[in-house]
């Protein structure tokens, strides 16, 4: 019996049963044309060999890791490219997984774990991306170029120990652990959870917030735990007020338990009910009720977040669960406040934004040792520089740094603090701080989705944009329907910008501006893609088009809004928008 070490890539077709449904004859006939146009001609490009095809997969064999992920990186962009003028429905996309691993020879077929892992990974990958086993990367990271983000390790089937995983760093059309809309979100490899937002069954649209804030800091609660992925809030609030089915949700979000509930406060009191779900198998895992006097809500919250913790990891030390106790206000009525001025934040608007900062400080005027209020400002703050909402960014980003310092002070355990005053520090220019602060909030709270997008943001400022990318693929997949997601997509759009990586730029750009509440960045990003892609027409009609809608826009202006970003790049940007049209 012949055996031999190789690199065995396993590729199929993503939603292929939906493809062939909808038109049998020409899915054949463009998969047939794609493996012969493409994929075949990578695969003999960089030395492999088509082991055998399966319907709507395939199995290569190489001598080599490095031919092998370029094999694959090649053709998953070529691929990309052609699908570029196709409509969705019609589009042809792969997955891929490759390892390195010892195979056994039975004439031209391959057999053996180091083929099963690889058709195991393929399973895992996104649509348009490449997982590889950690034999592979070790081979590849100086080899060459394609950044790859490390995943940790899985376990996966018929195979006896972990694996761990690497993912390509692309631009596809799931790139960073998006679901397309032909299948769910790819399990984490932990215990995940999503909780919704609670009803609110008090009779008073008034006490909305209260709802809200007892589900948000039962996400706070949780998120502590790193060895739980918790979805952020601000995705899990998108199902507010819809009827909705738990399976789906947990499919649309990555997640194998949800958590729903209901409040109702009446006067002194308050009642709450929940029920843990495991949608898997569609079991309550656990439902309880709760009366209480609104004075025990926080201890309320606490025995509600180790209750949950405990069903899903009975494990879990008590020890543990101790460290994750959040620091009361010390007024009931600043907390009551804050969660009203939470309300407003999160709704990314002008006015919302004055009405959270009013709340805020009302918050503190109350109880002024209460440090989540001081971080929430310092986070405004930050909104009135890069949006252009002030005439005074250097004035105003002082007022953040007391405000986030204060924050810090006031309670160091606080990730949201950490990252408010990282965020400002960034702004500022004073990078290393920032990146340090920014890294201790995702310590404190490792499920804290703008904490990986602010730091991914700091080191783009700082001109470390290659390494800022898996940070934003980290906010993407930790908020997948986050309100904030085109700044999220934004951002990685112009990180690549930054690495002259202009296609890529483009697609994530593209993505950030689809989005209602999205302002000018996107396109500005773009008309700085087009511009140094030297697409003329491009870059002018898209200048011209955010001039009708922002006629005061100005380079004077948005300098001011890009204060600290490394001087070279700004330099190049604003140059950009200049050659566009864009008055001084």
């Amino acid at each position: 019996m012949e055996r031999r070490l190789a690199a065995i890539l396993a590729a199929d077709v993503v939603g292929y049963s939906r493809l062939i449904r909808a038109d049998e004859e020409g899915t054949l006939a463009a998969l047939k044309a794609l493996r012969a146009d493409l994929i075949d001609p990578k695969i003999a490009e960089h030395h492999g060999r088509v082991v055998k095809l399966m319907g709507d997969g395939m199995l290569a064999e190489f001598a080599s890791a490095v031919d092998a992920v370029r094999a694959a990186v090649e053709a998953q962009r070529a691929v990309t490219e052609r699908n570029a003028d196709l409509p969705e429905d019609k589009r042809i996309a792969f997955r891929i997984g490759i390892n390195l691993g010892d195979v056994v020879v039975d004439g031209d077929d391959i057999h053996g774990d180091g083929v099963n892992v690889a058709a195991r990974l393929e399973g895992l990958a996104e649509t348009g991306g490449i997982w590889v086993s950690g034999g592979v990367y070790d081979q590849v990271r100086d080899r060459i170029d394609f950044p790859f983000e490390d995943l940790g390790e899985h376990q996966v089937k018929n195979i006896d120990r972990p694996v761990r995983v690497w993912r390509w760093i692309t631009d596809g059309v799931t790139a960073a652990g998006t679901a397309s809309a032909d299948e769910p979100l790819p399990l984490p490899d932990k215990p995940s959870i999503a909780v919704l937002a609670f009803d609110n069954l008090s009779g008073d649209p008034d006490q909305e917030y209260f709802a809200d804030g007892v589900a948000e800091d039962i996400i706070t609660g949780l998120s502590k735990f790193r060895w739980f992925f918790v979805i952020a809030r601000n995705s899990s609030f998108t199902y507010k007020g819809k009827s909705v089915d738990v399976k789906q949700v947990a499919e649309e979000l990555g997640v194998r338990y949800v958590l729903e509930g209901s409040v109702r406060k009446a006067g002194s009191r308050v009642r709450i009910s929940a029920q843990l779900i495991d949608a898997l198998t569609g079991n309550h895992v656990w439902a309880e009720r709760y009366d209480r006097e609104l004075a025990d809500i926080f201890d309320l919250q606490d025995e509600m977040t180790a209750t949950i913790v405990g069903a899903i990891e009975p494990e879990l030390g008590s020890a543990e669960r101790a460290r994750a106790k959040r620091k009361p206000p010390d007024n009931l009525d600043a907390w009551d406040r804050y969660q009203r001025g939470l309300w407003h934040f999160w709704r990314y608007t002008r006015e919302d934004a004055d009405e959270a900062e009013r709340l805020f400080q009302s918050a503190i005027d109350l109880d002024p040792g209460f440090g989540p209020a001081y971080a929430g400002i310092a986070y405004l703050l930050n909104f009135h520089v890069i949006y252009g909402w002030t005439d005074t960014p250097d004035q105003t980003l002082g007022q953040a740094l007391r405000a986030g310092q204060l924050a810090v002070s006031s309670d160091d355990k606080d990730p949201f603090a950490h990252f408010a005053l990282g965020r400002t520090q960034t702004l500022q220019g004073d990078f290393e701080t920032a990146i340090a602060e920014l890294e201790q909030a995702i310590d404190l709270n490792p499920n804290l989705a703008l904490a990986y997008y602010g730091l991914g943001f700091a080191l783009t400022w700082s001109g470390r944009a290659r390494e800022a990318l898996p940070h934003f693929h980290k906010a993407i997949r930790q908020s997948p329907h986050d309100p904030a997601l085109w700044t999220f997509e934004t951002m990685t759009g112009f990180a690549h910008l930054h690495l002259g990586e202009y296609v890529e730029a483009v697609e994530w750009l593209r993505k950030g501006a689809r989005h209602p509440n999205s302002i000018f960045w996107p396109n500005l990003n773009l008309v700085v893609a087009f511009v140094e892609q030297e697409e003329w027409d491009k870059a002018v009609a898209a200048m011209d088009a955010e001039l009708e809608l922002q006629p005061d826009l100005s380079v004077t202006a948005v300098a001011a809004m890009l204060g600290s970003l490394h001087p070279d790049w700004k330099d190049r940007y604003l140059d950009g928008l200049r050659k566009a049209g864009l008055p001084e």
